[in-house]
């Protein structure tokens, strides 16, 4: 005969008044976490409340119930309405709904309604915050109705507006929510897919590489040309924006570079029209031209224009400010951010002073141009009054009081202008044959290279005063004591030689813009017609005179090594001086990135150079990779290693600086998936050693 199964019998639920309600000390929830009680008391407020209160009848002595119920699971919610109660906006009487427990032990009764709750997971939540968006309520309603930032609703809002392939991955656990927030950043589903696809072959998934695939032939935000044409003109255009919502991103990345350039040059030839009208020959734009390209130019002088009264009077009152703000916090410890904010804002405007405009002869504008193109900071630079070699002849024929050419002014001036539109010549990408010997490094690369070396040595040359005397009194004891000598990377005459190939990024080099600072400086100083040169000279200070030689001497400074162009013996000239300045291409500011090394060599010099700067163990880790990743990591692991490629090492005698190796602990900054492959890449590593040897052998 069967037995028959007892039935459960759930707990009564009945309404009990607020005020026959009492904590108990039952409840096993000691320490506050999660929502707020004045959070909770508002959700209550909207939406009533959701959950019952769990009771326990209150017995005296004899065990008779006293009519009041105490509370050992839901305290939270008692407090919340206890709130409700002291604001008057919920009567003490009011009914609670509550499941009134009998036998058994309270705290047990506490701690499972605690412990069997379930969170939510949370890709429910980013749907459930599509659908109330879906229903109608806006992004800023959502936050406020559930107590969180409007940036919190669009991180969910977007996370859940991934593909729903992988938003199927990440509900089975298939991917991380860092992963997830990764593939955020763009918006294309089929590219999302295609990425998740490449990963699951490959051994990096990590978020920054996964946004590294899907920004790939975007253009940072932060870009010259972006930040000239400006996003929201970009926009305007039909262009798109990647924004990534969970971590800094510059502004995010412009989908349609195309577009971008097409932008540029349109506002650089609308800002050359507008240029049009000052009576200039020649006008040429660009959005970056390359460094040395105003080289065997003159540039004409001007006289800069005064300040008028009512800028001499803000000059004055912003001087004044300045001062008083100085004495009044020359004591403080701290600036208040208001006050130093301030202390910027006047620093700025007076900046701007110093930047006067310059009036030129209009006989001179008629045979000068200017240049356009776009500064570092992604402002419009203009460089007005260069005289090509070709026009000079007009200019001795105004000086020696021939015919002056024929200058008006409005519109009858603007067709003597001739504008050309260009941009920095691309420079070739020099491919390199991928085997397992380390050859020499091209010739391309290796005048690149030296060209960045030749500007910072000349920039350390400046600096040095003493040591600038010296090698210019070198080069002229050769002269005149050694005929036919040639050991001397000075070129005398002073000429600032320009580079015959451009390497990446060489004009916003730190040394380049000190140099062309420091030019300008001395252009100020010195007269307008030579002249004058010598007496100018006179007046000057020895202080002056040998900061002034020490800059000439340096722009004559010239250790770029070029393969139709071989001076050893120059270039041993140059190792002395670079050791004289203590030259330092690491502190220089030069670091090793794809574009201007890691990408333009072999994988085994790659390889070598991590292996120098980090140790054997990162190099190991990279060995596996493909040629773009691997100098990408390499880039990543190189940065602040202060590594150098053999060009750019200062040179000692008869042998080189080793580059700086990494200690055994420094292998823990490698990414994760980097790290668990460590075993395996030490096995290979091991298996590979006899092909390494007798490699080197």
């Amino acid at each position: 005969m069967a037995t028959a199964v007892q039935k459960i019998h759930l707990s009564a639920s009945r309404d009990i008044p607020f005020n026959k309600l009492v904590l108990s000390q039952a409840n096993v929830r000691r320490v506050k976490a999660g929502v707020s009680i004045e959070e909770l008391a508002e959700d209550i407020a909207r939406r009533t409340l959701l959950q019952s209160l769990n009771v326990r009848a209150v017995l005296d002595a004899d065990g008779v119930e006293t009519g009041m119920f105490e509370i050992p699971a839901g305290g939270r919610r008692f407090r919340a309405l206890e709130l409700l109660v002291k604001q008057k906006r919920l009567a003490k009487t009011a009914p609670v709904p509550c499941v009134v427990r009998e036998g058994g032990f309270a705290e047990e009764d506490s701690l499972a309604e605690n412990v069997q709750r379930v969170a939510l997971h949370p890709l429910d939540q980013f749907r459930a915050f599509q659908t109330l968006r879906d229903k109608g309520l806006g992004e800023e309603e959502i936050a406020a109705r559930f107590f969180v930032a409007p940036t919190v609703v669009k991180q969910r809002l977007r996370l859940a507006a991934v593909s729903e392939k992988l938003l199927d991955v990440y509900a089975e656990d298939g991917m991380t929510l860092e992963q997830l927030m990764a593939f955020t950043v763009n918006g294309d589903h089929a590219r999302q897919e295609q990425v998740w696809e490449g990963l699951s072959r490959s051994h990096n998934q990590e978020p920054y590489y996964i946004r590294r695939q899907l920004t790939d032939g975007a253009v940072q935000a932060s870009d010259r040309r972006a930040r000239f044409v400006g996003v929201e003109a970009y926009e305007a255009a039909g262009g798109v924006v990647m924004r990534d919502l969970f971590q800094h991103d510059d502004g995010g990345w412009v989908q349609d570079p195309a577009l971008l350039d097409r932008l540029v040059v349109e506002k650089l030839q609308t800002e050359a029209e507008t240029l049009r009208f000052e009576g200039w020959k020649w006008i040429a734009t660009a959005p970056d031209f390359p460094y040395g390209h105003t080289t065997g130019l003159r540039r004409l002088i001007g006289s800069t224009i005064d300040l008028t009264e009512e800028e001499r009077a803000s000059f004055d009152a912003l001087k004044a400010e300045n001062e008083a703000l100085e004495e009044q916090y020359a004591e403080a410890d701290e600036l208040p951010d208001e006050i130093d904010q301030r202390f910027g804002e006047i620093e700025a405007a007076l900046a701007a002073f110093d930047n006067r405009p310059v009036r030129y002869d209009p006989a001179e504008i008629a045979v000068a141009g200017a240049f356009i193109s776009i500064d570092g900071e992604g402002a419009l630079r203009i460089e007005r009054g260069f005289v090509r070699a070709e026009d000079e002849a007009q200019i001795d024929l105004v000086e020696a009081g021939g015919e002056t050419p024929e200058v008006t002014g409005g519109d009858a001036a603007a067709p003597r202008s001739v504008i050309t539109i260009g941009g920095a010549p691309s420079s070739e990408t020099d491919t390199a044959e991928e085997d397992d010997a380390i050859r020499p490094l091209s010739d391309r690369l290796v005048t690149e290279l030296t060209a960045h070396r030749t500007l910072a040595l000349r920039d350390a040359l400046a600096n040095e005063p003493n040591v600038a005397f010296q090698a210019v009194l070198h080069t002229l004891c050769l002269s005149a004591f050694y005929h036919h000598a040639s050991g001397a990377c000075l070129e005398i005459t002073a000429k600032n030689s320009g580079f015959s190939i451009q390497a990446p990024g060489l004009a916003e080099t730190a040394s380049a813009l000190a140099i062309e600072a420091r030019q300008a400086r001395w252009a100020k100083l010195l007269p307008e017609n030579s002249g004058d040169l010598w007496d100018a000279l006179t007046a000057f200070d020895g202080g002056n005179q040998t900061a002034l030689f020490a800059h000439c001497a340096a722009l004559t400074v010239n250790v770029v090594k070029e393969p139709w162009n071989r001076r050893p013996d120059a270039f041993a000239h140059g190792d002395q001086l670079a050791r004289a300045v203590d030259l330092d291409m690491a502190a220089a500011g030069w670091i090793p990135t794809v574009e201007n090394y890691l990408g333009r060599v072999p994988k085994v010099r790659i390889i070598e150079a991590v292996r120098e700067a980090k140790g054997e163990h990162s190099a190991r880790l990279i060995e596996h990779l493909k040629k773009a990743e691997m100098a990408r990591e390499a880039e990543r692991l190189l940065d602040g290693a202060g590594w150098l490629p053999e060009p750019l090492r200062l040179a000692q005698t008869g042998m080189e600086i080793d580059a700086p190796t990494a200690e055994a602990g420094d292998a823990e900054a490698l990414p994760d998936f980097l790290a668990e492959d460590e075993d395996d890449a030490q096995l290979e590593a091991e298996e590979e050693q006899p092909h390494v040897a007798a490699a080197a052998e």
